[in-house]
């Protein structure tokens, strides 16, 4: 399900409202948090620049106008990611409290958490930062642990703990103190600046220095803020916890921990897409076109067609156009080894789903031979692709839905449903949507390479190259 090219916080797979996504999730979240929602600023989204068209849609499902992205050329982990952020909450000349959470984790409780982040603002307000521990329901080896002094409402941090085997983590919970490290922090913009600078100041100042030289494309969704990028590759990459907040312990900093007891889940695993699901009377959890036949303890995806499983006990079956997955569910954590093998073989697989997501809309690769493939294609109400051409490949492109202007060299046509046009080798084209409901239109290739790099944008709406 989680690809390169479409990563696990985009997809829709449990905690929240029907068809929304973790990311969705985690941007609702700190956007409803009941009175603390009048001290909320604009959402501040730090993501891959190859996300930001993926991270814009998703936003605009929510309605959500008030957002910067802060788009990273390449990935240096969290803790440059924070700098960026505070740079940037700080430019205004205020000092705000941050609320920082990854986007890939689910809270079944909301008011626990409202409450724990309430607690958390008013303890970032006058001077600590504050990390969030997760209760602990399992002694799980997945996660970092935190040992604390029993100090409420808030607690004092002893030390950070890497992640346990079975035996010790077992060992932590019977003793009691010890909460899972979910990698939320509250604080001041500023702490963090001054913390990065006391602890890291390699990465202090190589951030500031990518921050300089910046630049913002605005348009009407959110802003797109780039740091430089040769100055952003010279950045050390190191985590949050490991660059600041392991060290603060001693210090002239001031740590401190809220204790979150909310359903939390970072579905990191399948197993624990199972554990956070529905289960039925069976302890099933299945979604799509699923059919279980004396099966228990299971979890069924279906995206495209009926899967059914038969005298199944503690599996993981995920099915997806272009693959398919059956797993033991306690063996879920090393599908990571299914990975790595697709990526030595260079498979695309690793990266890309056969339904694409594009800024203007999406297209599903359905069928490919020698020498063709065919895609369906949806370009959304008033989106374009690029003005562009091929080296290597003919097009055929007939309308299913919609109309279609339709670029074809020097000729501008227009194409309703049931009527087609044929794109030369090397010719200049370009699709559009000038209507009001979505285009659909089926393309089939036809060349001696058709692969997606084979194409030479003239002009793009969206920047791209």
């Amino acid at each position: 399900m989680s690809r390169s090219g479409f990563p696990k916080q985009f997809l829709v797979l449990s905690g929240g409202r029907e068809n929304t996504s973790l990311f969705q999730q985690a941007v609702s979240r700190v956007n409803t948090l009941g009175a603390t929602a009048k001290q909320l600023g604009k959402t501040i989204v730090v993501t891959n620049e190859e996300h930001r068209f993926l991270v814009q849609e998703q936003l605009r499902e929510l309605a959500l106008v008030q957002a910067n992205l802060l788009l990273e050329p390449v990935g240096r982990n969290t803790a440059p990611a924070l700098t960026l952020a505070a740079l940037l909450a700080m430019e205004s000349g205020a000092d705000p409290v941050l609320l920082v959470t990854p986007a890939d984790q689910t809270i079944q409780d909301g008011v626990a958490f409202q409450k724990a982040i309430e607690q958390s603002i008013e303890l970032a307000s006058a001077g600590a930062i504050v990390i969030l521990g997760v209760t602990p329901t399992a002694p799980e080896t997945g996660y970092g642990y935190i040992k604390t002094k029993q100090n409420r409402p808030a607690f004092t941090v002893e030390r950070f703990v890497e992640k346990p085997d079975s035996k010790t983590a077992q060992t932590y919970l019977d003793e009691g103190g010890y909460f899972w490290n979910g990698g939320m922090f509250v604080l001041k913009a500023s702490l963090w600046l001054a913390a990065i600078k006391e602890f890291r100041p390699d990465i202090f100042a190589a951030t500031c220095k990518a921050w300089q030289g910046k630049s913002i494309d605005s348009n009407l969704l959110a802003d797109f803020i780039r740091p430089d990028q040769a100055a952003f590759e010279q950045i050390p990459a190191e985590s949050i916890d490991y660059a600041v907040i392991e060290k603060c312990a001693g210090s002239q900093f001031v740590l401190q921990m809220v204790e979150l007891d909310a359903g939390w889940n970072d579905l990191g695993t399948w197993d624990a897409v199972w554990q956070a699901g529905q289960k039925d009377a069976q302890h099933n959890v299945q979604s799509g076109d699923a059919l279980l036949v004396d099966t228990s303890n299971s979890l069924v995806h279906a995206s495209s067609r009926l899967v059914t499983v038969v005298g199944g006990k503690n599996l993981v079956v995920v099915e997806t156009p272009d693959a398919v997955l059956v797993a033991d569910r306690a063996k879920s954590q090393d599908v990571k080894n299914v990975v790595t093998t697709l990526e030595t073989q260079g498979r695309e697989e690793k990266t890309l789903h056969r339904k694409v997501a594009r800024p203007w809309g999406w297209y599903d690769s359905i069928d490919e031979g020698d020498r063709f493939k065919v895609k369906r294609i949806q370009v959304k109400p008033g989106a374009s692709l690029s003005l562009q051409r091929h080296t290597h490949r003919a097009e055929h492109w007939i309308v299913v839905k919609g109309e279609a202007e339709i670029t074809n060299g020097d000729q501008v046509i227009t194409l309703k449903e049931n009527q087609s046009t044929f794109i030369p080798q090397g010719q200049v084209h370009r699709l559009a949507n000038r209507g009001s409901t979505p285009l659909e239109i089926i393309e089939v290739q036809s060349g001696s390479y058709l692969g997606e790099d084979d194409i030479v944008r003239l002009e793009d709406t969206y920047g791209r190259s």
